[in-house]
């Protein structure tokens, strides 16, 4: 493995650490996923326990991992954060084919204050990672304004654009009250952005990994789960890297796969009837086995079709028994198809 600290900004003590390790040879394949960790400390410093220890976790599960520390104060405020964010992410893309990183497959993990950027990271900036990981977020106005005025509230800038996410967080945090990461889960659930999160019955704030060399309080046994969990989660939403590479997600990027740029059978029903000939051509297996329930259960084929319109066309197809491989060749079929998103 290869260590090494980039300097994006001497007066602002802004670094990026790159850990990179191996790739072909004994292993097999040629790019591995990468972590971007964002260290959380109310943006006034960035922690140490929310930074190294992070990224080893990750690094263990095969990613390249990099750990940002971007402006605090007094060296500087919002949106100087941010735009470290994005001269990092500018960095691991254009250096991609050194380091060995699927620029697909970048995502980010904040804490705290981090988790915060992370947030942002995934509703407003410019480069978008594959998903996020916030934990323990700073999302709502009064812990916000209270870091540095001025900020956004990520919630606030939630859209069906916006990158799965997996949150964590403790209920009695008594920093960053509980409900900011609930807060944004509704946001992330009423624009139907696929998340997954893990909300434990004791742990406080700052747990970081939570292992016992690492914590200052006590937390619930099951808290230290999230990583491994986390780590399952990156590789149902970009894909498992294996021997042979990487396996394909096992969900698209969205709760229903309309926003995306081809067409999937994560997308609902009602979508996928508006799109091209082709994509109804497809789809015929389905219309088929839709129809012939209706028949069967003396409903009108009309009336089926408008009753589970907001389904996912792999919910029905499932209900409706086609066997999972003819779906995933559906599905195969249908990502050469271009979302229509105006139709």
């Amino acid at each position: 493995m290869i260590a090494q600290k980039i300097i994006l900004n001497e007066n602002r003590n802004v670094t990026l650490t790159a850990y990179i390790q191996e790739v072909d040879g004994e292993f097999g394949f040629n790019k591995r996923p990468a972590m971007l960790v964002i260290p959380g400390g109310g943006y006034a410093m960035c922690s140490d326990r929310e930074a190294d220890p992070v990224a080893m976790a990750y690094l263990k599960a095969g990613y390249q991992a990099f750990v940002l520390r971007y402006t605090c104060t007094p060296k500087g405020k919002w949106p100087l954060p941010l735009m470290d964010y994005e001269q990092a992410m500018d960095q691991i893309v254009e250096n991609s084919e050194t380091w060995h990183v699927d620029v697909d497959k970048i995502a980010v993990v904040g804490f705290s204050a981090g988790g915060h950027l992370a947030a942002c990271a995934a509703t407003v900036a410019e480069h978008k990672p594959a998903a996020a990981v916030l934990v323990y977020p700073a999302v709502l106005k009064d812990i916000c304004d209270m870091c540095q005025p001025s900020m956004p509230y990520p919630h606030e800038h939630v859209t069906p654009a916006t990158c799965p996410c997996f949150l964590v967080a403790a209920r009695d945090d008594r920093t960053v009250d509980i409900s900011n990461s609930l807060r944004m889960e509704l946001a992330l659930a009423e624009n139907g952005v696929a998340f997954e999160s893990h909300i434990y019955s004791y742990g406080g704030h700052g747990f970081s990994t939570g292992e016992d060399w690492i914590i200052t309080n006590s937390v619930c046994p099951r808290l230290p789960r999230w990583i491994p969990d986390s780590i399952e989660w990156l590789g149902e939403i970009m894909g498992k890297l294996t021997r042979g590479g990487f396996t394909e997600p096992v969900r698209a990027g969205s709760m229903n796969g309309n926003f995306t740029p081809v067409l999937s059978v994560d997308c609902t029903l009602s979508h996928l009837l508006k799109q091209s000939d082709e994509a109804q051509t497809v789809l015929a297996p389905m219309y088929a086995a839709i129809e012939a329930v209706a028949k069967a259960r003396q409903f009108s084929t009309e009336g089926l079709m408008t009753a589970v319109g907001n389904n996912t066309a792999r919910e029905i197809m499932e209900m409706v028994q086609i066997p999972a491989e003819a779906i995933a060749e559906i599905d195969k079929a249908l990502h050469r198809i271009v979302n229509n998103l105006e139709g």
